[in-house]
């Protein structure tokens, strides 16, 4: 008779950190825009699905951008229907005023905008400059507000630029402070390129703090680039982060900067919050799983290091 298997990890619990943390779920939408081949509709619509199923609250489920900018979202009114009545909050991306009004006839109640900290990714992303992009946003946000839509503000580069380098904290606390002053409930604090490490984290979220930004307001979006998006998380937690995005089996970057690699894994996330005795509501195993169905649709492995371990996959 086999001895049962040990749960793992054991749960050691660290001070200073929070009780439970809120995990906003990006890969149906940051994981599969940069897509190839086109993931149909229904694929789509079951992989959002079986997230909910395993205990995520907040799954980005699409963007409503032009379909020339990013072909793989361009099912936005099919998909956003097929999901609409899940128990579980669906954000999604609004570009600009067209954007929000597809998205509000469909009946969206979480929106979110898509700022940069540098005029370099402004323009590749936007073809504005930082300003111009705040000033567009600015009657979206207004407009969401005044239907009582929860509107999120998502910051590129807030650690470094490829084409610019290092990006000034005052330069990102600046941006930050323009998108809650225009309305915005939530900043994701986006490392772009996964060039970010501990000290430096720390040191943006204590300036934000300086400049009366509460932390309460703030998540966090890690790259997995150089393999620091877990430390960089752990350190945001001990600055009193409590959402962080990620995204199911790693998937996804961003087609504006051809230097990122994929999102810190969601996978990998829940271990490392288990292990510390943090509360996600997250069924690790259902997760996994979920996984490994969308990395068949896909015809490749997930890269996430969770996912191969517990799916013992040879990879």
């Amino acid at each position: 008779m086999n001895a049962p298997q040990p749960v793992l990890p054991m749960a050691v619990p660290a001070e200073g950190l929070p009780a439970r943390v809120r995990i906003h779920e990006v890969g149906a939408r940051d994981g599969l825009q940069n897509e190839k081949a086109t993931v149909p509709t229904e694929v789509k619509a079951e992989f959002i699905r079986r997230l909910a199923g395993t205990g995520l609250t907040t799954i980005e489920a699409t963007s409503f951008v032009h379909p020339e900018w990013v072909p793989q979202l361009a099912d936005a009114e099919e998909l956003y229907p097929a999901v609409a009545g899940l128990p579980v909050s669906l954000p999604v991306l609004v570009p600009n005023a067209r954007g929000l009004d597809r998205a509000l006839t469909l009946g969206a109640r979480r929106v979110a905008v898509f700022a940069s900290a540098t005029e370099s990714f402004a323009r590749a992303n936007l073809n504005r400059t930082v300003d111009e992009a705040l000033a567009m946003f600015e009657p979206v946000v207004s407009r969401a507000k005044t239907q009582d839509v929860h509107v999120r503000g998502y910051l590129s580069m807030c650690f470094g630029d490829p084409w610019e380098g290092a990006v000034p904290l005052p330069q990102v606390v600046r941006v930050c402070g323009a998108l809650l002053d225009m309305g915005c409930d939530e900043l994701s604090l986006g490392d772009t390129i996964g060039v970010a490490t501990p000290g430096h984290v720390t040191a943006l979220l204590t300036a934000l703090a300086e400049a009366g930004v509460p932390v309460s307001v703030l998540g966090v979006h890690f790259h997995d680039t150089y393999g620091q998006a877990l430390s960089n998380t752990l350190a945001a937690l001990q600055q009193g982060v409590t959402t962080v995005d990620a995204s199911a089996g790693g998937l996804g970057g961003c087609p504006y900067a051809k230097s990122a690699t994929g999102n810190l894994a969601t996978e990998d996330l829940v271990w490392m919050l288990r292990g510390l005795g943090i509360d996600t509501g997250v069924d690790l195993g259902r997760l996994v799983a979920t996984s490994v169905w969308m990395a068949a649709h896909l015809g490749r492995p997930s890269p996430s290091r969770t996912v191969r371990a517990l799916s013992h996959q040879e990879q």
